[in-house]
Protein backbone atom coordinates (compact mmCIF):
# COMPACT_ATOMS: atom_id res chain seq x y z
CA UNK A 1 0.00 0.00 0.00
CA UNK A 2 1.04 3.50 -0.64
CA UNK A 3 -0.12 6.95 0.29
CA UNK A 4 1.47 10.48 -0.71
CA UNK A 5 0.89 13.60 -0.10
CA UNK A 6 -0.07 16.59 -2.09
CA UNK A 7 0.04 20.93 -1.48
CA UNK A 8 -3.13 21.89 -0.58
CA UNK A 9 -4.50 23.72 -3.72
CA UNK A 10 -5.80 27.57 -3.29
CA UNK A 11 -5.09 29.26 -6.36
CA UNK A 12 -6.12 28.55 -10.34
CA UNK A 13 -3.45 29.22 -12.82
CA UNK A 14 -4.60 30.34 -16.54
CA UNK A 15 -2.68 31.67 -19.50
CA UNK A 16 -3.92 35.57 -21.50
CA UNK A 17 -2.00 36.70 -24.46
CA UNK A 18 -1.55 40.83 -24.50
CA UNK A 19 -2.95 43.06 -27.49
CA UNK A 20 0.65 42.30 -29.06
CA UNK A 21 0.23 38.22 -28.70
CA UNK A 22 2.68 37.54 -25.87
CA UNK A 23 1.89 35.51 -23.63
CA UNK A 24 0.79 36.30 -19.53
CA UNK A 25 0.73 34.20 -16.90
CA UNK A 26 -2.56 34.63 -15.16
CA UNK A 27 -2.85 33.51 -11.46
CA UNK A 28 -5.97 34.06 -9.42
CA UNK A 29 -5.54 33.22 -5.76
CA UNK A 30 -8.60 32.52 -3.97
CA UNK A 31 -7.81 32.61 0.05
CA UNK A 32 -4.06 32.53 0.87
CA UNK A 33 -0.40 33.01 -0.60
CA UNK A 34 1.34 32.59 -3.81
CA UNK A 35 5.04 32.73 -3.69
CA UNK A 36 5.81 32.34 -7.35
CA UNK A 37 5.44 30.43 -10.66
CA UNK A 38 6.79 27.55 -12.27
CA UNK A 39 6.37 26.89 -16.52
CA UNK A 40 7.58 23.22 -17.20
CA UNK A 41 7.16 20.65 -20.31
CA UNK A 42 4.18 19.07 -19.36
CA UNK A 43 4.86 15.13 -19.50
CA UNK A 44 3.76 11.92 -17.96
CA UNK A 45 7.17 11.23 -17.69
CA UNK A 46 8.05 12.79 -14.93
CA UNK A 47 12.21 12.82 -16.08
CA UNK A 48 11.08 14.80 -19.14
CA UNK A 49 9.26 17.60 -17.10
CA UNK A 50 11.70 19.90 -17.65
CA UNK A 51 11.22 23.42 -15.92
CA UNK A 52 11.36 25.78 -18.69
CA UNK A 53 10.83 28.99 -16.48
CA UNK A 54 10.07 29.65 -13.02
CA UNK A 55 9.53 32.76 -11.18
CA UNK A 56 9.12 34.59 -7.09
CA UNK A 57 7.27 37.33 -6.68
CA UNK A 58 8.50 40.29 -5.19
CA UNK A 59 6.17 40.11 -2.46
CA UNK A 60 3.72 37.07 -2.13
CA UNK A 61 0.39 37.25 -3.86
CA UNK A 62 -2.52 37.63 -2.04
CA UNK A 63 -6.17 36.61 -2.51
CA UNK A 64 -7.32 37.90 -6.16
CA UNK A 65 -6.18 38.31 -9.71
CA UNK A 66 -2.46 38.97 -11.07
CA UNK A 67 -1.41 38.61 -13.92
CA UNK A 68 2.66 38.64 -15.78
CA UNK A 69 4.58 38.09 -19.27
CA UNK A 70 5.65 34.90 -19.65
CA UNK A 71 7.91 35.55 -22.12
CA UNK A 72 10.05 38.67 -20.69
CA UNK A 73 11.16 39.62 -17.04
CA UNK A 74 8.67 41.64 -15.36
CA UNK A 75 8.82 44.48 -12.46
CA UNK A 76 7.38 43.11 -9.56
CA UNK A 77 8.42 39.16 -10.67
CA UNK A 78 12.19 37.98 -10.12
CA UNK A 79 13.25 34.96 -13.30
CA UNK A 80 15.05 31.95 -10.87
CA UNK A 81 14.70 29.89 -14.19
CA UNK A 82 14.91 31.02 -17.64
CA UNK A 83 15.64 28.64 -20.34
CA UNK A 84 15.27 28.88 -24.45
CA UNK A 85 11.69 30.40 -25.90
CA UNK A 86 9.01 28.11 -26.51
CA UNK A 87 8.37 25.76 -29.11
CA UNK A 88 5.44 24.21 -31.27
CA UNK A 89 4.39 21.22 -30.47
CA UNK A 90 5.39 21.19 -26.79
CA UNK A 91 2.67 20.73 -23.90
CA UNK A 92 3.42 22.87 -21.19
CA UNK A 93 2.27 23.45 -18.36
CA UNK A 94 1.97 26.42 -15.38
CA UNK A 95 1.23 26.31 -11.74
CA UNK A 96 1.77 28.25 -8.38
CA UNK A 97 3.98 27.51 -5.42
CA UNK A 98 4.78 28.79 -2.19
CA UNK A 99 8.12 28.45 -0.83
CA UNK A 100 7.20 25.90 2.29
CA UNK A 101 4.96 24.26 0.05
CA UNK A 102 1.94 25.37 2.15
CA UNK A 103 -0.09 26.42 -1.03
CA UNK A 104 -0.47 25.91 -4.89
CA UNK A 105 -2.34 26.45 -7.49
CA UNK A 106 -4.19 24.16 -10.22
CA UNK A 107 -1.91 24.23 -13.04
CA UNK A 108 -3.16 25.10 -16.50
CA UNK A 109 -1.56 22.76 -19.48
CA UNK A 110 -1.59 24.22 -22.86
CA UNK A 111 0.57 24.45 -26.43
CA UNK A 112 1.69 27.18 -28.89
CA UNK A 113 -1.74 26.32 -30.97
CA UNK A 114 -3.84 27.22 -27.90
CA UNK A 115 -2.05 30.95 -27.11
CA UNK A 116 -2.98 31.43 -30.70
CA UNK A 117 -6.58 30.79 -30.21
CA UNK A 118 -6.46 33.13 -26.98
CA UNK A 119 -7.32 36.89 -27.77
CA UNK A 120 -6.87 39.47 -25.46
CA UNK A 121 -9.04 39.21 -22.19
CA UNK A 122 -9.70 35.96 -22.48
CA UNK A 123 -7.94 33.23 -20.07
CA UNK A 124 -7.31 29.28 -20.52
CA UNK A 125 -7.44 27.48 -17.43
CA UNK A 126 -8.39 23.26 -16.57
CA UNK A 127 -11.51 23.59 -15.09
CA UNK A 128 -12.12 20.34 -12.20
CA UNK A 129 -15.70 19.19 -12.64
CA UNK A 130 -17.28 17.79 -9.65
CA UNK A 131 -16.36 14.60 -10.40
CA UNK A 132 -12.64 15.42 -10.26
CA UNK A 133 -12.39 15.56 -14.52
CA UNK A 134 -10.09 18.53 -15.88
CA UNK A 135 -10.74 19.99 -19.10
CA UNK A 136 -9.15 22.75 -20.27
CA UNK A 137 -11.40 25.97 -20.72
CA UNK A 138 -11.44 29.38 -22.59
CA UNK A 139 -13.24 32.02 -20.71
CA UNK A 140 -13.27 35.79 -20.20
CA UNK A 141 -10.98 37.27 -17.48
CA UNK A 142 -14.43 38.38 -15.56
CA UNK A 143 -15.75 34.69 -15.86
CA UNK A 144 -12.29 33.91 -14.70
CA UNK A 145 -12.20 36.22 -11.96
CA UNK A 146 -15.49 35.29 -11.00
CA UNK A 147 -15.75 31.47 -11.42
CA UNK A 148 -12.04 30.00 -11.54
CA UNK A 149 -11.76 29.40 -7.28
CA UNK A 150 -15.07 27.90 -7.77
CA UNK A 151 -14.19 25.48 -10.31
CA UNK A 152 -10.59 24.71 -8.85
Amino acid sequence: MTSGCTVPVDAVAGVSVTADGRLLGVMMVCGHRIDGATLYVDSDDTDRAVTVRSWTADRHLSAGLTTWPLESPSPGWRATRWHSPLTARTSYALYGWTKDDSWSSGDVTFTLADRDRLTPGQVRYDRVSADGDESGVTVSLAEFRETACQDG
